[in-house]
């Protein structure tokens, strides 16, 4: 159990959130890699070695785990090492074979919804970038957590109708964006940059936070570009914590 009072979001790094509803914390696509521990993304601008940054001194204490998808920036060996084998976690359909083959004891995959604790999950569509290239990126899902406040983390996905059909279907008190802009030298992005931020801005009531940045070679966005092209969304350092 976290020892944060009250239902908020607290960004670790990159996508690794903590949202805590209620009585429960999710623990949202663990990265717990040292910085340099995973080579570059190839075919990008430059070729840091990733994660950049290193893991925050936050406490990291959770019910479940949530994994969108298992790109190594949003689930990397290092949490499977340090993760409790039996702790519930979440995941797409596609993708609970290869967390069973890791050793984890309790997956759930979610078709549509499932229930925890006091809190509802559902999985959301998600489009990880463009055209062809958005197929070559394989499945990708965000996850809206309801209970007394609603919660839409949006996983790796750029502003398109679903996500505005998600916005519109749980109307979320808060909605989590990954941003960053992360691209390849050919195509074009494959998460948010501050068209999609703004979308979901002028789309929604919700308190917008806004992560997955300077944390990953790929991402190109920073947040002070991001804070100076938007207005009213947050845009949290690493180890903030935003209270619903």
């Amino acid at each position: 159990m976290s020892t944060d009072s009250g239902a908020g979001i607290r960004l670790v790094r990159n996508a690794t959130v903590l949202v805590t509803i209620g009585e429960t914390t999710f623990l949202v696509d663990p990265l717990f890699a040292s910085p340099g521990d995973i080579p570059p993304i190839p075919d990008t601008p430059n070729d840091r070695e990733n994660p950049l940054v290193p893991l925050p001194d936050v406490d990291l204490s959770h019910d479940a785990v949530v994994v969108t998808h298992r790109h190594r920036d949003h689930f990397h060996e290092t949490a499977k090492e340090q993760l409790d084998a039996d702790v519930p976690l979440f995941c797409q359909p596609e993708e609970a074979d290869e967390f069973v083959d890791d050793g984890f004891t309790d997956v759930r995959p979610v078709d549509d919804k499932a229930s925890f604790n006091d809190v509802t999950i559902h999985r959301t569509p998600g489009r990880h970038g463009h055209g062809e290239l958005a197929e070559e990126m394989g499945p990708v899902s965000g996850f809206v957590f309801e209970a007394d406040e609603t919660v839409y983390v949006a996983g790796d996905t750029v502003w398109y109708d679903a996500v505005e059909q998600t916005l519109e279907r749980f109307e979320p008190e808060t909605v989590v964006l990954n941003a960053g802009e992360a691209q390849f030298n050919q195509g074009e992005p494959i998460t948010m940059g501050v068209s999609d931020v703004t979308a979901v801005r002028e789309a929604t009531d919700a308190t917008v936070i806004v992560v997955h940045m300077e944390a990953i070679n790929h991402c190109l966005l920073t947040r002070d570009e991001l804070r100076a092209e938007t207005e009213d969304v947050h845009v949290p350092e690493d180890g903030d914590r935003i209270s619903l």
